[in-house]
């Protein structure tokens, strides 16, 4: 990184926002950040793998100042080592060439995964630097966004995968994990390294370092969190970076960063204790694996492709085996194809150093194609519902119950209490035309606490709450000033098809989340009220409830199932929305109702502020689960590429729920439960994560970095822009493929004309064994597979041949599936999906 942009992250770190290089007057050029690549190979390609360096550095007891962060100081780094300083020298005098005197400010030099920079400059300055002969590719910046106490046992965990590896105390050693996140609360007890008397060594190999801020001071990182750093160069200079509420350190402000790693790799055994009420105890998916965070996401603007691709390339860089983005694009990537992205290519070039690279599919479903993961290297993760439910109710005194949600406690058993709602109860100096939204409760000085002490006072719940303007917690802190016996909350008939997440609650209360419900409440209570003929008072509050309480966990949930907001396929090639011979997302897994670590500062969600647990939704939770089992696996397999894991995870896939019946997925925002159906490849991938029989799969589907080259040469017009972004020539090779030719765990067809022959090679990893081929054409083919059994020995490969043949002309996707079953118990799932069908034996259909 150059002095100019040091010095910017320095008077950030000391409370200066510097917003001067991108404020414009009127007579100045509009400046933006651009991301520049060069032709010269970076420094992955150039010396073709990761390098494996001995740590120096070693750890001292926890919670002891140790040498470790005394000389990890942010000035100290493998990239600023003899080739990545050469590298960012020729940076600095291409720009100094080209742009001559002229203002610009250089943010980043990569020079690890892709040679390149990213640079603020204004639109023309930018267009002389990319017609220079060693500027490959000028890229515009663009924004991104965000996308446990009971899954490890929903996933069978501590008798199958953990007992495999010794046990919890052991699941995941010796593997880093690295997130690119919105940072980390080092505090937490989810990442202390003295919860074992076990020997913890930092992996060798391992080089990262551990940034000291005074947000971040030394001892932070330990034996279990062994490295930390923060990127924001791009965000300072739009000057919307408020180090107040974003940190200029790997501290997390947000919340979302250390539920993440928590997920993946938090500690065992950890109490989840919220608002005074214990959940349980929390566990990571690898509890033992080690976290590295590289943070490039904020709590106020999200965050920037020029700062996420460098935590990318720092990622990688110092050695992490995995790396886990909960984080995906705001828009689909402009182009001939979505995968040509400065964060796809990086982390194409990751894949290539050995890295297995797991993201989120994103949070806009269930539309189909609303997928924001796009690539065939990245594993992308849906979200799914686990078995464990949290119920609440409220009984009226008419005996109608009516359901909601509330992690909160009931009222006394056999008592029945007054309704009061908050316009009966409003005070002499209060009225709805000085405050319309008195109803939301955020203000106890409103209320007469005569009329609501002992009751149960009835709230709204608005759009303002969704938007935080209003808050449960101003609620609740309303109804305890005012000595309520609880608090019951409904919902505006103008929030419609809102998903509410349990909320924490240290009294008795309910949230009803459905408007139909809460007419039925309010027409109970209306209809039980006794008001004065003249002045309309209320006289008598005559209805009355009792609150059963949300506190225990229900375990009879049909589950898993794909919850409405996880991106569906099929997987859009380009910002037209052609299909890609791809299937997304690759998997779901446990993302709804996730309890993890929390940040004591952490605001993402409003209702967990100030707690060290919280329980969120989303494809967010998904991804970090499969980052922490895919650590199980490499643990097992160290010599597993990025493919081998993927394919383990997607071959031996679960197909049914928890009783034998078809994994369902909801297909409606509003009343999702009702709108459900039997899920498709397009919905769930190959289907439910089954961690234990994923470090058994007997077969496994190789891709190597060459074959994925190959695909990409053979997208029509991507000759130069595949040179760009690797700085290797199609020319090179001697043919290309087509997205299903690539030797994935699944086959999509986009475009199945007439007839298709497709191959896949299976590789043994277990002992000799003969497997069965069966399998199950979509509707509108036939098909054959070769050959329908085969016997093979460890180590040997076997080639299948399928064919494809359309009986009728129809656009609407079918699925089908082959299987794979071997006599010693390992089979193999390999969803089919074929979306246009041309026959030119049939007619139109």
């Amino acid at each position: 990184m150059g002095s100019i942009s040091w010095l910017l992250l320095v008077l950030v770190s000391m409370g200066m926002v510097v917003c001067a290089w991108c404020q414009n007057s009127s007579s100045e050029a509009i400046t933006a950040v651009y991301i520049v690549t060069l032709k010269q190979a970076p420094g992955v390609h150039a010396y073709g793998e990761l390098k494996k360096e001995t740590n120096v550095f070693r750890h001292g007891g926890s919670g002891k100042s140790n040498r470790m962060d005394k000389a990890r100081d942010r000035n100290a780094s493998r990239s600023d080592g003899s080739s990545g300083s050469y590298i960012a020298r020729v940076h600095d005098s291409l720009l100094r060439k080209v742009l001559k005197g002229a203002k610009y400010l250089k943010l980043y030099s990569y020079h690890y995964l892709i040679n390149g920079f990213a640079v603020l400059v204004t639109p023309q300055q930018a267009d002389k630097l990319s017609q220079r002969r060693e500027v490959a590719n000028v890229v515009l910046d663009f924004s991104v966004r965000t996308a446990t106490t009971h899954t490890p046992q929903f996933l069978g965990l501590p008798n199958g995968a953990w007992a495999q590896h010794g046990g919890y105390d052991s699941a995941g050693e010796g593997v880093v994990i690295g997130f690119i996140d919105t940072g980390i609360d080092p505090t937490h007890p989810s990442f202390a390294d003295d919860v074992s008397d076990r020997p913890y060594p930092v992996p060798a190999h391992y080089s990262g370092i551990c940034e000291v801020t005074p947000d971040f001071p030394s001892g932070s990182c330990n034996r279990k969190l062994v490295g930390a750093r923060h990127f924001a160069a791009s965000a300072i200079t739009r000057g919307i970076f408020n180090a107040s509420q974003d940190y200029a350190s790997p501290f997390d402000g947000d919340g979302h960063g250390t539920h993440t790693a928590s997920i993946a790799a938090g500690n065992h055994g950890i109490p989840v204790i919220v608002s005074g009420h214990h959940f349980g105890n929390a566990s990571g998916m690898a509890p033992r694996s080690h976290i590295a965070v590289y943070k490039s996401l904020y709590k106020s603007f999200g965050g920037f492709a020029a700062d996420v691709v460098a935590a990318i390339d720092q990622a990688a860089q110092d050695g992490v085996d995995i790396i886990s983005l909960s984080i995906t694009p705001n828009r689909r990537p402009l182009g001939i194809a979505t995968f040509f992205n400065p964060i796809d290519m990086a982390l194409l070039s990751a894949v290539k150093a050995g890295i297995f690279v797991v993201q989120a599919a994103g949070n806009t479903g269930p539309a189909p194609k609303s997928v924001s993961s796009f690539s065939p290297w990245i594993f992308t993760v849906g979200a799914a519902a686990h078995d464990r439910v949290y119920h609440n109710s409220i009984v009226l005194g008419n005996n109608q119950s009516i359901a909601g949600v509330g992690l909160a406690p009931g009222t006394d058993q056999d008592t029945m209490y007054r309704l009061v709602s908050a316009l009966d109860a409003l005070n002499n100096d209060t009225t709805i035309s000085k405050d319309m939204y008195v109803g939301e409760c955020q203000d106890s000085t409103n209320f007469d606490q005569d009329l609501v002490q002992g009751n149960l006072l009835i709230c709204s719940y608005s759009i303002r709450f969704v938007l935080g303007l209003s808050t449960i917690k101003q609620a609740l802190e309303t109804a305890t000033n005012l000595s309520a016996a609880g608090i019951v909350l409904y919902m505006d008939p103008f929030v419609i098809g809102f998903q509410l997440n349990p909320t924490p609650m240290k009294m008795p209360g309910i949230i009803i989340p459905s408007p139909d419900d809460s007419k039925i409440l309010l027409q109970y209570y209306n209809s039980s009220l006794e008001r004065d003929g003249q002045t309309k008072t209320v006289v008598t509050f005559g209805a009355t409830a009792s609150i059963l309480g949300g506190l225990k966990a229900n375990y009879s949930f049909s589950a898993p199932k794909v919850m409405y907001y996880s991106a569906r396929g099929p997987d859009p090639e380009d910002s037209s929305l052609i299909d890609a011979d791809i299937l997304k997302p690759n998997l779901v897994a446990p993302g709804n109702f996730i309890w993890a670590a929390w940040s004591s500062v952490g605001t993402d969600s409003l209702e967990f502020e100030g707690e060290n647990f919280a329980m969120l939704s989303g494809t967010s939770m998904a991804a970090p689960h499969i980052a922490g089992l895919a650590a199980l696996i490499k643990q097992n397999f160290p010599s597993f590429s990025p493919s081998a894991i993927a394919s383990a995870l997607s071959t031996t896939a679960s197909l049914c729920d928890k009783y034998g019946g078809p994994i369902m997925a909801q297909r409606a925002y509003a009343n999702p439960d009702q709108n459900q159906s039997p899920a498709t490849p397009f919905d769930m991938g190959s289907g439910f994560v089954n961690a234990t029989a994923a470090l058994n799969p007997g077969l496994i589907f190789d891709s190597s970095y060459d074959d994925y080259m190959l695909f990409l040469c053979g997208i029509n017009g991507s000759t130069p822009i595949v040179w760009n972004y690797t700085g290797q020539s199609c020319w090179a090779y001697n043919n290309t493929i087509c997205g299903t030719d690539l030797n994935l765990p699944s086959i999509t067809i986009a475009t199945l004309n007439s007839s298709r022959t497709v191959q896949r090679t299976v590789t043994n990893i277990a002992g000799n064994e003969t497997y069965t081929v069966g399998w199950s054409a979509p509707y509108g083919v036939s098909m054959k597979v070769a050959p329908t059994r085969f016997t093979i020995a460890n180590g040997q490969k076997q080639v299948l041949s399928i064919v494809f043949n359309a009986t009728t002309n129809s656009s609407s996707t079918s699925f089908g599936r082959i299987g794979l079953f071997g006599s010693q118990g390992h089979n193999a799932n390999i969803p089919l999906s074929v979306i246009v069908k041309i026959s030119y034996n049939s007619t139109n259909s």
